[in-house]
């Protein structure tokens, strides 16, 4: 009904490597957001893991303000970041998935 069971199990085994090697790679993926005035740079990796946040010192005097700069462009990066990482993963799963007859879970 299957054909080689054993072979499928294989692929799956495969799917599961590559997804896992694609999160380790995807931790050295960089993601950098800058504010639109350049006030704020957050950079963080693919896998949304905050690596650093330059704030200009000028936001530092308004406490209200330096907050509106930091979610907007946080919200921004981990937006961006998630997009590499949900791209990137369906690739790795779908390269490792095995043909199974009506099983196209990633077109």
């Amino acid at each position: 009904m299957f054909g080689d069971l054993s072979g499928m199990m294989n692929k799956l085994k495969d799917a599961q490597q590559k997804v896992e090697e694609t999160k380790v790679r995807l931790n050295s993926v960089l993601v950098d957001e800058v504010s639109t005035d350049q006030k704020i740079k957050v950079t963080l990796t693919a896998n949304r893991e905050i690596k650093s946040i330059s704030i200009n010192k000028s936001l530092l005097s308004d406490a209200e303000e330096l907050e509106d700069y930091l979610i907007v462009t946080l919200n921004k990066a981990i937006e961006k970041a998630t997009k590499i990482n949900e791209i990137e993963m369906a690739a790795a799963a779908k390269n490792g998935m095995p043909n199974i007859p009506g099983m196209d879970m990633f077109k």
